[in-house]
């Protein structure tokens, strides 16, 4: 052999121990790198910086969202006097609250007062026409005007507990929630008019849930609905009002009317128009004090 034929197989040797060597070191390499393969994301944030939830409150828990049934039902925050049929509690589940009189009798009903500028002018004209109603009273204006009620009470009308500052998610909140809303407002009624009976509790907005009627029965007050509603609250005129009543009223009708939250003057001059029909048409009663 030649001294070129063993220097070029020197080369070769030394060439394939490099080729090797580069081989292994590639191999050792990626067997250290993290695996980059791209992951479906879950859309679940696993960071320990991200959100957790296990200390708020679940959808249609207090304080937490909503529910699709509560909302549905009307149970979020609205203006006082959103009373309404479109804004009750499902509509027809109404957890056993009275929506007629169980009589003849037609009930004419006035919501969220006193009101020192309109329920004076109402119980005027109900004055006038020898009419007894049923007033349904917020407890922080109860105790705000003491001698609204009391007037109330002395032209022989009855009261009805309407929550203490008009809550229409009231029903949502637990039974002691409930139960000390009402009782507040109780204690502001009997302030002005210690002996008068308070015998029926009205849910704002109609928002009826089995808590608040059972905590309602409890304290010895029957739930309240109604079946004729003219919407008054919308401001939709004296026109209409007077319509609305005159064409649904119906033997056993409770009527839901309002003498504050708002601008009730179209429904105090409704009233003068309502009075001569409904009293030659039907029998005008104050919902009575032991209902049964």
């Amino acid at each position: 052999m030649t001294r070129g034929g063993s220097t070029a197989r020197a080369a070769g040797i030394v060439t394939l121990v490099v080729a090797g060597l580069l081989g292994s070191a590639y191999v050792l390499g990626r067997s250290l790198v993290p695996d980059q393969t791209p992951r479906q994301s879950t859309g679940v944030t696993t960071s320990a910086d991200g959100p957790h939830y296990a200390d708020q409150p679940g959808v249609g828990e207090p304080g937490g969202a909503p529910s699709a049934s509560a909302s549905a039902a009307g149970t979020g925050p609205a203006e006082t006097g959103q009373d309404g049929s479109g804004r009750d509690a499902g509509g027809d589940n109404l957890f056993g609250a009275h929506a007629t009189t169980g009589t003849p009798r037609l009930a004419l009903t006035f919501d969220d007062g006193p009101d020192p500028r309109y329920t004076p002018q109402v119980l005027a004209v109900l004055r006038e026409y020898d009419v007894r109603a049923t007033f349904c009273v917020v407890g922080e204006n109860a105790q705000n005007h003491p001698e609204l009620v009391q007037s109330i009470v002395d032209a022989g009308h009855t009261l009805c507990n309407h929550s203490w500052h008009h809550d229409v998610g009231l029903g949502a909140r637990s039974a002691d929630a409930i139960r000390s809303d009402l009782l507040r407002t109780n204690a502001a009624i009997r302030a002005a008019v210690p002996n008068a009976p308070i015998v029926w509790y009205r849910q704002p907005g109609g928002a009826w849930t089995y808590p608040v009627v059972s905590v309602a029965r409890q304290l010895g007050m029957t739930p309240l609905h109604w079946s004729v509603d003219p919407s008054d609250w919308e401001l939709p005129g004296a026109s209409k009002i007077t319509a609305t009543v005159l064409g649904q009223a119906a033997p056993g009708s409770v009527v839901l009317l309002h003498d504050a939250g708002g601008d009730r003057q179209g429904t105090v001059d409704a009233l003068r128009r309502i009075l001569p029909d409904l009293t030659a048409r039907f029998e005008l009663e104050a919902l009575p004090t032991d209902p049964t």
